[in-house]
């Protein structure tokens, strides 16, 4: 690992102004991805600006149809707290099945969201419920936040400082994880509102999480898994790799799609 000058931030002005000020800053929040990568020296930047201690940027709120969540909260937080398991319990699910329980202890929504992994859960969830994407200059829409593997809309210096979820009337994540890294390999969050269903897909595509559009409209017709029974997934632009050729990865997506649709139900 390369040296960097560590500092401490307890509010988000403090964040942004020890930022502004680093040659080459970046956010440490979690750190489960972050310090890794610059354990294996893929990182060097010079300064960490550590935002655990910003107390502003945790804690969970639900009202007018919608869940809050500070970007600090840890995947652990959302998976145990008593109210959102009552309001929108796939997100729950969901958060309690990222990594195992040191990663859920440490790691956070924000950082989640900052990193955009294309096999991440987090992402499938927000872009599913149509999430807002709060910064501390702006709040971005799901649909034009996330922008490609590890890419996002995020300027530089732009720290995201909360999401809120839209809850669903039904929705369920279904999640075939790598065994050893517990990412998705390939993820699908099915959500459904008034106004039709959302579908998401994670840990598929060579351009990260993305919507199943065609699967969107035949579950708004009818909210069944053999909605899409006859529904083709084209393995085009899909990953492949060692634990799965984009063939394979096209079957999971409409296979656990099905299954969404069925539990959520």
């Amino acid at each position: 690992m390369h040296n960097a000058n560590y500092h401490a931030a307890h509010t988000t002005a403090d964040a942004a102004s020890l930022l502004a000020s680093a040659e080459d800053g970046v956010l440490l929040a979690g750190g489960q991805t972050l310090l890794p990568t610059m354990k294996a020296r893929l990182a060097a930047p010079s300064d960490l600006v550590d935002i655990s201690r910003a107390e502003e940027l945790r804690g969970i709120s639900i009202a007018d149809g919608a869940v809050t969540i500070g970007a600090m909260t840890t995947h652990s937080e959302v998976a145990s707290n008593s109210d959102l398991q009552t309001a929108f319990p796939a997100l729950c699910s969901l958060a309690g099945r990222i990594g195992d329980p040191a990663v859920r202890h440490r790691g956070t929504i924000g950082g989640s969201l900052a990193n955009n992994d294309p096999a991440a859960c987090y992402p499938a969830a927000v872009l599913a419920t149509g999430a807002t994407i709060s910064t501390n200059t702006r709040d971005i829409a799901a649909d034009d936040y996330f922008q490609g593997m590890f890419t996002t809309a995020l300027k530089e210096g732009e720290i995201i400082t909360s999401v809120t979820l839209p809850i669903p009337q039904a929705a369920h994540y279904q999640k075939f994880a790598q065994p050893a890294s517990r990412f998705a390999l390939v993820g699908v969050f099915v959500a459904k509102y008034a106004d039709g269903v959302r579908v998401a897909v994670t840990g598929a595509s060579e351009d990260g999480v993305h919507r199943w559009t065609e699967a969107e409209v035949a579950l708004s017709d009818s909210f069944a898994a053999e909605a899409v029974a006859d529904l083709a997934v084209s393995a085009d632009g899909l990953i492949s790799d060692l634990h799965g050729d984009g063939a394979y990865r096209a079957n999971l997506v409409k296979v656990l799609t099905g299954r969404a649709v069925t539990a959520a139900g």
